[in-house]
């Protein structure tokens, strides 16, 4: 389907103002290729300035790999379907945790709680044990907390029949208004978990397809309803620790990081660093796992997406993992039966 782009906003004309009016004529076969690729189309008039935009973070990316191979940096950038948006018109599209927000009710909450004699493994990979899904693409509703959440639960199910079922997202983005979520505008996946509490179950993606957008009623039949959840777990905040023997001795967790910055924009491969505090978070993806390296290198997190697989490792990212890195344990939980 082809995107169409929106209206040119403050950020783009800022750019503008940084470029030349020419464009560089050697990446025109790129440009269009890139355009072809991803289904991207202009309104008349704005095909420069997306243009000048990608090239500009075709520049970056490009200086960011050079130091990287100097031994800067231990993750590389690529360009992806983000390549036409500044990045804070990429923050405003995919921010999707709503600030400030509070925890579910005490009687429906309990904390995850670390046991002193739990021998957790070195690595953990739960994609290779059947549990994980194929990677999906909210698009560009801000609905990553209903992602986040729908991997847990898959775990939660999966562990229970011993069927991997994707379940639905828009079901949480339709329906679960009333514990706190707001549909495209964020949410949390601790609320969508609350929702799937009070309904007895959740849809499949099969039977309640992605729409990527919030401007439907909900649709939801308790009859179609698969996995259950009786209960909300939570993992200590900070706690890196916790995080690591929940995810061994539970599954995939979901979790809130901070992805502001053009690195997490438009990261590719290797072990990202959050050199940028993260002390916001505004993003929600699903911990399927961990890798400690000891001497052989830096120890990491799988983390789990929903951007496609264009952006990052097929959809993956990995993490450094000990200093609670972009925040990736500060908002950590789990559905439980």
């Amino acid at each position: 389907m082809v995107k169409m782009m929106p209206f040119l906003g403050p950020s783009v004309l800022v750019v503008l103002l940084r470029v030349s009016a020419a464009l560089d004529p050697a990446l025109d076969t790129a440009w269009e290729d890139w355009k072809s690729l991803h289904g991207k189309a202009y309104l008349e008039g704005e095909e420069f300035s997306r243009r000048a935009i990608w090239e500009e973070n075709l520049r970056m990316i490009e200086q960011h790999n050079w130091e990287a191979s100097q031994g800067k940096h231990t993750y590389r950038l690529g360009m992806n379907h983000f390549g036409d948006l500044t990045n804070e018109e990429f923050n405003q599209r995919m921010s999707c945790l709503l600030p400030d927000q509070v925890g579910p009710a005490e009687g429906n909450v309990s904390w995850f709680h670390t046991s002193a004699n739990e021998q957790v493994p070195k690595s953990v990979d739960w994609r290779k044990e059947g549990y994980v899904t194929r990677v999906k693409d909210q698009g560009q509703c801000g609905s990553c907390w209903a992602f986040s959440a729908t991997g847990a639960l898959e775990n939660l199910h999966f562990k229970k029949t011993g069927q991997r079922v994707s379940l639905s997202e828009q079901n949480l983005v339709d329906c679960s208004w009333n514990q706190g979520n707001r549909g495209c505008q964020g949410g949390w996946p601790w609320e969508a978990f609350e929702y799937v509490r009070q309904n007895r179950g959740l849809s499949s993606e099969q039977n309640y397809p992605y729409s990527g957008k919030d401007d439907q009623r909900c649709r939801s039949k308790r009859e179609n309803a698969v996995g259950q959840c009786a209960l909300v777990k939570r993992v200590k905040l900070g706690d890196e620790k916790a995080l690591e023997e929940a995810v061994a001795t539970v599954g995939p967790v979901a979790v809130g990081i901070d992805a502001r910055p053009s690195g997490f924009q438009f990261y590719k491969s290797g072990i990202l660093s959050c050199t940028w505090g993260g002390d916001r978070l505004n993003h929600a993806v699903l911990a399927v796992g961990y890798n400690k390296m000891g001497n052989k290198g830096k120890d990491y997190w799988i983390l789990k997406n929903s951007w496609s697989e264009y952006w990052g490792d097929k959809g993956y990212l990995y993490l450094e993992k000990g200093s609670n890195h972009c925040g990736v344990a500060n908002d950590a939980s789990y559905p439980v039966l």
